[in-house]
């Protein structure tokens, strides 16, 4: 199976409070590199240091924490490591772009999978409209032109980034309620698991550069490539729902194991 998911490539531990004054019991017990990789990650994920923004040298670094340089070099190295900072020769370390990976294991709201690791998960609704099957879509679902079908699409946001567009369409005779539905509450994924149990799934990547409606809602440009995912869902022996899943192709990747 496939996941509509986004999940972060590496997570970010709990921040450890520090100041010069103030030390916790538990930061006065972790090893000094431990303490320093903590403040670093806080900052990142405070927002004082942003994506791309260079961090302090680590000179300046062991003279804030009474360190050695190399204390300071073991923690930067593990944060680059994880993916978190960006070491550039002869130039300095720098915020690295957070990277999200989309798992193609199991089908999960995109909602849980944000919250799970402490971040805010928001919607925008765009489009909650019912359409005649054209042609096209009648073909995609199996079924005769000018069925019923819904049409939703939705942006989803952590932490007010916008993750991913959300292009649905629905077969209206397995989920005849879809309309009536407050996408605000829940995601139209949890809404369709519920009512709609999955027997099958086809799906569809690839990277290709968004049109301009798809950049607006990600704010991104439309030479920013994409990655897309296409996916089919089969339920109580029908095409249930038809979903393109657009992402900043800069932030993610898809991975999995079977």
């Amino acid at each position: 199976m496939l996941c509509s998911l986004i999940s972060p490539c590496k997570s970010v531990s709990e921040f450890i409070y520090f100041s010069r004054n103030h030390v916790s019991t538990s930061q006065a017990s972790a090893p000094a590199f431990q303490t320093i990789k903590d403040y670093l990650l806080r900052e990142i994920q405070s927002g004082t240091w942003k994506e791309g923004q260079a961090i302090p040298s680590e000179a300046m670094l062991a003279e804030q924490f009474s360190v050695s340089r190399m204390t300071v070099n073991r923690a930067v190295r593990e944060l680059t490591s994880e993916q978190i900072l960006n070491r550039i020769q002869g130039s300095g370390t720098y915020v690295a772009q957070q990277k999200y990976q989309a798992t193609l294991v199991e089908i999960k709201s995109i909602a849980d999978e944000i919250r799970s690791r402490g971040h805010v998960h928001r919607s925008e609704l765009h489009e909650l409209s019912e359409s005649p099957a054209n042609e096209q879509l009648a073909a995609e679902f199996l079924v005769k032109p000018g069925h019923r079908l819904f049409h939703s699409v939705i942006v989803h946001f952590e932490n007010d980034v916008a993750i991913q567009v959300e292009d649905r369409w629905v077969n209206s005779s397995v989920t005849p309620d879809y309309l009536a539905q407050d996408f605000s509450k829940m995601t139209p994924n949890e809404y369709l698991v519920a009512v709609a149990p999955l027997q099958g799934v086809d799906y569809l990547i690839e990277a290709t550069l968004p049109p301009k409606q798809i950049a607006d809602m990600l704010h991104i440009s439309i030479k920013e490539a994409c990655l897309v995912l296409r996916r089919k869902t089969r339920s109580q022996g029908k095409i249930a729902t038809s979903v393109t899943m657009w992402h900043p192709g800069r932030h993610y990747q898809f991975a999995g194991s079977f």
